[in-house]
């Protein structure tokens, strides 16, 4: 059984990657959909705005902070080697930390960078919108079961 500061530690790694999965699955299901139905110049600008507004505290802390818990548990996992819970816990981080903050970093920030480089009402991004949402959000998706995946295997973990 996870009991003490672990356990607290545990719980707040829960509530991050649930957070973020409730983040992402929004983005997902709302978001990028609504954006898509704009013309490509609107939506350029407003996805534009979207990803400057992502890097201010609010998103960054809540986001930062998951990977931050993530990783403290797995390393805590490690040198504790609880009797139960231990395959969970260090799944609950592996995969947020690649599924999620991992695929951020390969996957929708460069997109992101990419898009922002370019005009919103230029050719060029009226050619590449379509391709930025489909493949955005295919990525969006994916971070968004890991998330929840994460979220899950952790709340295991203490049972």
């Amino acid at each position: 059984m996870i009991e003490g500061p672990f356990f607290v530690l545990v719980v707040a790694g829960v509530l991050g990657t649930g957070l973020m999965a409730g983040i992402f699955c929004a983005l997902s299901v709302l978001v990028t959909r609504g954006l898509a139905t704009l013309p490509p110049a609107q939506g350029v600008a407003a996805m534009n705005a979207i990803n400057v507004a992502a890097i201010r505290p609010a998103f960054m802390t809540v986001f930062m902070s998951a990977a931050v818990l993530s990783a403290m548990i797995a390393v805590v996992t490690f040198v504790v080697w609880p009797d139960d819970g231990t395959v969970e816990l260090l799944l609950g981080s592996a995969l947020y930390l690649f599924g999620s903050f991992g695929l951020t970093v390969v996957a929708n920030v460069p997109r992101n960078e990419r898009l922002a480089r370019l005009t919103p009402g230029a050719p060029e991004a009226a050619l590449y919108w379509p391709v930025y949402v489909r493949e955005w959000t295919l990525w969006n998706h994916v971070r968004a079961v890991a998330s929840a995946a994460a979220t899950v295997v952790y709340v295991l973990a203490l049972t």
